[in-house]
């Protein structure tokens, strides 16, 4: 059986620079279909979730989490002789590696060697580029490499659903691919490719009002900001006023904005908030200044805005703030 390698899950997405959305949008009503994961395969799944460039932004301690949520599942094994089943076919998008710079424009021609095994060979190679309608090939004499154009990847785990793929290759290189990417994973992916983001949230947003699940809630802990839909300015403190840069910390009915600037040097902007209806919050921020070690600058600077939680569990959030600007928040402290 012949395999394309674009649908083994190596095509990688384009990283630009995200696009700003229009300060509000509607949201729809569309209905969505949940994805199901065992409480394993949820675990590796929640242990993704905030870690950008299929592996690149991750933290010792998230690579630790991974690591132990896919040796769980390969415990486990999930469906025997997984490249003999069906459930293998299909096109694959790659969510995790642990050698996130090494992905390449190639594909391979792919045959089974038996029931976890798949061999290829790299055959052609191309760039491909979003102002050109079509791809730049790319000269690698493949067959004069002999056997440095060959590898093999074994799928080590494949869900009973066919939804989320392990693999580990030749070269020692662990991949977690899924088939039809859970939502969360598929805004964060967006996100990265700066396509899509609008509908990605919108189906978030619209699983959560179909599942019936109670209003959220603002969650304590430490939340990153990863993405705005508002342009940010040339005047940093703005941007850090605003929230559209660092990292948010909600403790006690309290919020802190905090913000890495340089030599060591933090913004931090502190507030309170309260629950004026559902969803909504009314914020504060009032206590501002530079931070260096235990010393401190005030700044006089205010701001209040009304924040509507749109989306939000224990590791992301989506929320509406100062001047309609939309916001996604990763949880990055360990959940309680």
């Amino acid at each position: 059986m012949a395999l394309n390698l674009l649908n083994l899950g190596f095509h990688p997405s384009t990283l630009v620079s995200p696009k700003p959305l229009k300060d509000r949008f509607v949201l729809g009503c569309s209905r969505v279909q949940q994805i199901s994961f065992t409480e394993s395969e949820n675990s590796l799944i929640e242990a993704l979730l905030g870690i950008q460039g299929r592996g690149r932004s991750s933290s010792p301690q998230q690579l630790n989490a991974v690591e132990r949520a896919v040796q769980v599942l390969e415990r486990l094994g999930g469906v025997p002789d997984p490249t003999n089943s069906n459930l293998i076919e299909g096109r694959w998008q790659l969510i995790f590696t642990t050698r996130p710079g090494t992905a390449s424009p190639i594909q391979a021609a792919a045959s089974i060697e038996d029931g976890k095994r798949i061999l290829f060979r790299f055959d052609r190679a191309a760039f491909s580029f979003k102002f050109l309608p079509f791809k730049v090939p790319y000269p690698v004499p493949f067959k004069l490499l002999g056997d440095e154009a060959k590898g093999w990847l074994d799928t080590t785990y494949l869900s009973n659903s066919g939804n989320l793929r392990i693999s580990r290759g030749n070269k020692g290189t662990t991949f977690v691919l899924q088939k039809q990417t859970e939502p969360r994973q598929k805004l964060l992916t967006a996100i990265s490719s700066g396509k899509g983001i609008k509908e990605a949230i919108e189906e978030l947003i619209s699983l959560k009002q179909n599942s019936g699940q109670e209003e959220p809630e603002l969650e304590e802990g430490e939340w990153q900001m990863m993405w705005n839909s508002q342009t940010v300015t040339d005047s940093w403190i703005e941007n850090a006023v605003n929230g559209l840069m660092g990292k948010q910390i909600i403790k006690d009915g309290r919020i802190k904005i905090l913000v890495d600037i340089l030599l060591g040097l933090k913004f931090s902007m502190t507030g309170n908030f309260v629950k004026t209806g559902s969803r909504l919050y009314d914020v504060t921020m009032d206590d501002a200044a530079i931070i260096g070690g235990p010393f401190g600058y005030p700044l006089q600077v205010k701001n209040k805005f009304i924040l509507e939680l749109l989306y939000s569990d224990e590791k992301l959030r989506v929320s509406r703030g100062y001047n309609n600007i939309l916001f996604v928040h990763a949880r990055t402290d360990a959940l309680r």
